[in-house]
């Protein structure tokens, strides 16, 4: 499997027109892959701005002509899995077949809150991620769906008109292990790590691999992916990401040049099949360019 690269677009504190321009230069750069994620608040907790996942998923899949476009992750707790699998399969039309679509347990409390979520434990917010996956993959693959869950119910139900591509790559990102991994194992076609090690990417990978053996699956199934910050230095970390910064540096490349090929080198070998480049307004559009330099070493 080719290693593959990407950019993940927050939409926090930007316009629409922003981000068109950001995921068109990541096109012609040559990236493979662009993605968003789905929050109603700054993911950083310190404001109120940010664009819808799904309209802007949408908005992707018509602004590119060649990138897969992914959202990392769709917030179980915030959709029903029966009107997120329609999305995406309309979304996979929009794109000439290039969706993917991602799902994780979430963890934004003060989201659930504004927002009327019910935000129980992680078991329970784990426990609904599961029934998503399952329901959203046989919608996706199956010809009828009936599925009995504490959270989700399905009575042969049909997701027409069928998605483009016949097998939708389902996504499922988060690194805790004993729950959220045997998930992956279990329905994802692909995992997705935020801002870890290289060390500890490897040895998640290694955790997944043990899940997978647990339930009879071979892991090469599964394409393995991390997020990484990336900044020519201090002050452009601290631009992008404030005071989490320091939180997320295990998963930062800082540097230029042979460093920066280097430091991305350490996650190819650490396992990992693609490499996706997290940035955040205020744009740098520079760092695309230093990220693009980085990933041609490894082509």
């Amino acid at each position: 499997m080719s290693p593959a690269f990407g950019v993940h677009a927050g939409l926090q504190n930007t316009t629409v027109d922003e981000l068109r321009s950001i995921w068109r230069r990541a096109e012609e750069a040559g990236f493979d892959w662009v993605s968003v994620w789905d929050h109603f608040y700054s993911a950083d907790g310190q404001g109120y701005e940010c664009h819808e996942a799904v309209a802007m998923h949408a908005a992707l899949a018509c602004s590119t002509s060649r990138v897969r476009c992914g959202c990392l992750v769709y917030c179980a707790g915030y959709r029903h899995p029966g009107v997120l699998a329609k999305a995406i399969a309309t979304i996979d039309h929009l794109s000439g077949g290039r969706a993917d679509i991602g799902l994780g347990a979430g963890w934004a409390q003060l989201e659930y809150a504004a927002y009327g979520f019910p935000f129980p434990g992680a078991g329970p917010r784990l426990d609904l991620l599961e029934e998503a996956a399952a329901s959203i993959r046989s919608l996706l693959r199956n010809e009828t769906t009936t599925f009995a869950g504490e959270h989700f119910q399905f009575s042969d139900a049909r997701l027409e008109p069928r998605p483009v591509q016949a097998e939708l790559p389902i996504w499922i990102g988060g690194t805790g292990e004993r729950r959220t991994l045997r998930i992956v194992a279990r329905y994802a076609d692909a995992w997705n790590a935020p801002f870890i090690s290289p060390e500890e990417f490897a040895r998640k990978r290694k955790v997944l691999a043990e899940h997978c053996a647990a339930e009879g699956r071979d892991p090469a199934e599964i394409r393995c992916a991390v997020n990484v910050g990336i900044s020519a230095d201090e002050d452009s970390l601290k631009s992008q990401f404030g005071f989490l910064a320091d939180f997320i540096r295990p998963g930062v490349v800082i540097g230029t040049g042979q460093k920066l090929v280097d430091e991305l080198g350490r996650y190819l070998d650490a396992g990992a099949d693609q490499v996706n480049f997290a940035v955040r307004a205020p744009w740098d559009p520079g760092l695309l360019d230093l990220a693009a330099e980085a990933i041609a070493a490894h082509r």
